[in-house]
């Protein structure tokens, strides 16, 4: 079927340029029939000789002399960005730049950027990478690139602007919800090193898992947190500002708290495209309550994790609504040195929902924040008793005896910082984290984040 399809077009267009030059005239497509309505071959027809008529008219009369392969190259571009943003069409240079492998490192600013309303958008920059760093924030629009305007750019050329030796710099113009004018951000290239997984333990019995991105160490990074930390009672994921990455290590990461059915499902036109992720009870972890945090820079594959465990009713979601991206591009080889990214289908949650253009809804909404926290002056931590009660006895004996801070060394007076805990302070300081906590505190009380 396939073949026969590709020599039908081929027939198609030298018909096309036959009756082009014969008649010379347009031939108009009936402007009733719907663009999602397949199209007859009387239709396409018409179609092709109304393309072709307006290229040799544009080849006759335009006031400068025009490229014929170059004129087509821009109506290719200019189709492909119509039918969605992800979809171009990739000429030698482009190509060329998708073909250089990077081995895990690359010099750039550790940015992910999508579509969103037209506006070139940042889903979130990398922790810890030039972009981070600079204070570029998820929800940022990307005015400009340089000099360079984003309006009517496609991602790919936006990339490619914003990719450079390390130690270049560049500015981006971002507009940025609540600033009154756009803002100009300076950001140095560098080196993109990804850790992926951060494990941390927040009180005893709660495991804080932040997962980054999903590159091929996420399953293996997550298992080997949960295995050194065997007396967690509960699970906090957080996978806000994640952009996405490797869908095997997002259904590999479900698989772990799943033991049954369809985890996510790709569907195209094409039936090879067609597939479905399920899961496995092998080595799976039913009872541990986990709740997800995600915001609006949650993207991709990690819409999938949230999203699946949330129709698994395997967790609860917490914190805003995700950026919407759950479509599938695969990129095809046109002639030696040319191709189309096209976009050939859609990933789809257990309960049927698509991610594309909708996001995951959170079960409980947290905006981003801080939670104001103010002691009790008449209440007195264990750890400042004994200081207070010598302050005491010193003002009943006269200043006679010497009081000592016992929490304080001569030789280092800095507070050291444990990378390995998350405080009860850093909790007040995020508003959705600290719910998060909440919550599954009383997951775990109750005993309702089980299956």
């Amino acid at each position: 079927m396939i073949k026969k399809s590709k020599k039908i077009i081929v027939a198609g267009l030298v018909s096309t340029f036959t009756a082009a030059y014969l008649f010379g005239s347009f031939a108009q497509a009936k402007d009733t029939v719907s663009k999602h309505t397949p199209s007859t071959a009387k239709e396409k027809l018409e179609a092709y000789i109304k393309f072709t008529q307006i290229l040799n008219l544009i080849e006759a009369q335009y006031v400068d002399d025009v490229n014929t392969t170059g004129l087509v190259d821009k109506a290719l571009k200019g189709l492909m960005t119509n039918l969605d943003a992800h979809s171009t069409f990739m000429d030698t240079k482009s190509y060329k730049d998708l073909t250089v492998q990077t081995k895990g490192e690359f010099g750039g600013l550790g940015i992910s950027i999508g579509m969103k309303d037209g506006a070139l958008t940042v889903i979130a920059p990398i922790d810890g990478t030039p972009a981070f760093k600079a204070g570029i924030k998820s929800g940022d629009i990307i005015l400009k690139i340089n000099d360079d305007a984003t309006i009517g750019m496609n991602i790919d050329d936006s990339v490619k602007l914003m990719r450079g030796k390390p130690g270049t710099s560049l500015v981006l113009t971002i507009i940025r919800k609540k600033e009154p004018k756009p803002l100009k951000i300076k950001i140095t290239r560098g080196i993109i090193k990804i850790q992926s997984v951060y494990a941390k333990k927040i009180g005893d019995d709660v495991l804080y898992l932040h997962v980054t991105s999903f590159d091929q160490k996420v399953v293996k990074g997550v298992k080997e947190a949960i295995n050194e930390h065997n007396n967690t009672k509960g699970i906090i994921l957080d996978l806000r500002n994640n952009p996405g990455g490797l869908l095997d290590q997002a259904v590999g990461l479900v698989d772990m708290f799943v033991e049954k059915g369809v985890i996510v499902s790709q569907k195209g036109k094409m039936k090879s495209e067609n597939t479905d992720y399920k899961a496995h009870e092998k080595a799976t972890d039913t009872n541990t309550p986990i709740v997800v945090l995600v915001n609006g820079g949650s993207a991709s594959a990690s819409e999938i994790v949230s999203g699946a465990l949330q129709d698994f009713n395997r967790s609860i979601v917490v914190g805003e609504k995700t950026f919407g991206k759950g479509s599938v591009q695969i990129v095809m080889p046109i002639g030696e040195d040319e191709a189309l990214k096209l976009t050939v289908a859609r990933y789809y949650l257990p309960s049927g929902r698509t991610i594309q253009n909708v996001g995951v809804t959170p079960d409980i909404t947290v905006h981003l924040g801080k939670i104001e926290y103010i002691d009790d002056p008449t209440l007195l931590k264990e750890s400042d008793l004994k200081k207070h009660l010598q302050v005491e006895l010193a003002k009943i004996d006269g200043n006679t005896t010497k009081v000592t801070d016992t929490n304080t060394s001569s030789e280092n007076n800095e507070t050291k910082v444990d990378n390995t805990i998350i405080t009860e302070e850093q909790l007040y300081k995020d508003a959705q984290l600290k719910s998060a906590v909440d919550i599954l505190k009383a997951l775990i009380i109750t005993n309702k984040g089980n299956k």
